[in-house]
Parts: structure tokens; sequence; C-alpha cells
């Protein structure tokens, strides 16, 4: 199964920090935060990895290259200045990731998430990791059945964590552009069309300075880079 890592965001709550970094290459523990999640995806199983890039993309290609140094085999999807949001942006990627299901992890998050569980894990459209909610996303995005499906309604609510496996088939007849996920899963979930699993382990989402130095204490703290 092939991975991608959504590396195009401009890190607007990160300035100035990123405007003259890519948000992905902001190190935590002196290690930037994208080489830590490709770290984590070899380790569980993921070496065939693809990256989509914009703001100070090029940046992110040289340091990390064609992966293999990492372990990693790497193909880039630059969107040049224009991000295309995170439909968009997978479906710009959809030549590199083939016919088969594939996992998405956001680049600004952190987590010690199993990833190698998903290698067996079946979908129909869609499969979401979910997690508790943070301070800044208390009311949570997406709820959990009994069945494992997930819908818009219903309680309790928990946080998407940026994990996913998606095929191909989610993506039919968008066109190519500017095009946001939340709706396209919407409209898979109406359909029963989309399942999930609760992660009760650590998870951060790294959009602010502030959280990226708590997640640099975290790794330093526990001596642990996940």
């Amino acid at each position: 199964m092939k991975a991608m890592i959504l590396a195009a965001g401009r890190g607007e709550r990160m300035r100035p920090l990123t405007d003259h970094t890519p948000k992905p290459l902001l190190s935590a523990a002196d290690k930037p935060l994208i080489e830590h999640t490709i770290c984590q995806l070899v380790a569980g199983g993921f070496t065939e990895i693809v990256i989509n890039h914009a703001h100070l993309g090029e940046q992110i290609e040289r340091y990390l290259g064609n992966g293999q140094q990492l372990g990693a085999n790497i193909a880039y999807s630059p969107e040049g200045g224009q991000a295309l949001e995170t439909a968009g942006g997978i479906i710009k990627a959809l030549p590199l990731l083939g016919t088969e299901a594939f996992l998405v992890v956001n680049g600004d998050i952190a987590t010690d998430f199993p990833f190698a569980s998903l290698h067996q894990q079946s979908v129909d459209l869609a499969h979401l990791v979910l997690v508790g909610n943070p301070e800044h996303n208390p009311s949570g995005d997406f709820s959990l059945t009994a069945e494992g499906l997930l819908g818009d309604g219903g309680e309790p609510k928990y946080t998407f964590s940026g994990i996913g496996l998606y095929r191909p088939a989610l993506f039919a007849g968008v066109p190519q552009g500017v095009s946001k996920l939340a709706p396209l899963l919407r409209q898979a979930m109406a359909g029963q069309h989309v399942s999930g699993q609760v992660h009760q382990g650590f998870w951060m989402d790294i959009g602010t300075p502030q959280r990226l130095q708590e997640l640099d204490n975290y790794y330093r703290q526990n001596h642990s880079n996940l």
C-alpha cells in the first residue's frame, strides 16, 4: 500500500516560522516534522511515499531527495504557488498513488498511531482514524456507530486525526483543481461507505508555534521521536 503525506499547506498560523521554511521542515527534537512521519511510515511498512507541496516546496525536495536515506522511495506532486486543498491535492497525485486503497497522513501531526495495523484494514470508500477532541476542536468532527461506520450527526463526536485510507473511487468525477475533502467524506458517509476507528494514544495537531514547542518538549522528556 502506498502512502501520501500532505505537505502543501501555507502554515499561516505558524508565521513567522513559515515565512522562509515550509511547515513540514519545522523541527521538533532536532528533526523536521515530515522526517518524523516518514520514519514512522517506513517502520510501519509504508515505503512507497508521495508528498505534495506548494509553499517553498523545493526545500522539501532538496532536504528529502528520493528518500532512500530514510528507507523510503519518495515521489513528489508539486502544486506550484496555489495549494489545492486536501481533496484537490490527492486528486492531482492519484496517478502516483495507483488503483488500490492508499494511506494519507497530514504533514503537520505527531502521533504514536501504529501505521502497520492499517495494511489489513478493509476499506469501502474511506476509513478514518479518529482521536479525542483537543482544546482547539472541542465539538469534534464525526460520530462513530457501534458497527464502525462514521456519520456527520450523532454523539459523541471525535476529531479526525488526519490519518485516513481512501480508494480512488471516492474522488471519481471530481475535476482537478482546488477542492476540499470534507464534503466528499460527508457524501460518502451518507451512503454508509466510510468506516473508522478511535486511536487512544498520543496525537497532536502541530498548528501553532506553541504546539510545536510542546511537541519538542514531549519528545525530549520521553526520549522518543516516535
